[in-house]
């Protein structure tokens, strides 16, 4: 499993290659660094949603062990 800092350091980086690519592709159109933006756009959102699922499992368990304390809560609520 990898921390939020390894996580926020690739994002910081291929957020730096994106910004280049854009300041490439507002000098002359290309179509393959527009295909480089969109390939990078693509793994930004995979790993802002990497991001979000740590900080969610750190901040509230792991989502087994929610789901399980969950169903204890219905099950007691049911009995009584």
């Amino acid at each position: 499993m990898r921390t939020l800092e390894a996580i926020h350091q690739e994002i910081d980086v291929l957020s730096g290659e994106r910004s280049e690519l854009w300041h490439r592709l507002s000098a002359e159109y290309d179509p393959s660094v527009r295909d480089d933006i969109r390939r990078l756009d693509e793994k930004l959102d995979a790993l802002w949603d990497e991001h979000r699922a740590l900080r969610a499992r750190v901040r509230f368990g792991d989502r087994e062990q929610i789901v399980a304390r969950a169903r204890v809560e219905e099950r007691l609520e049911r009995a009584a």
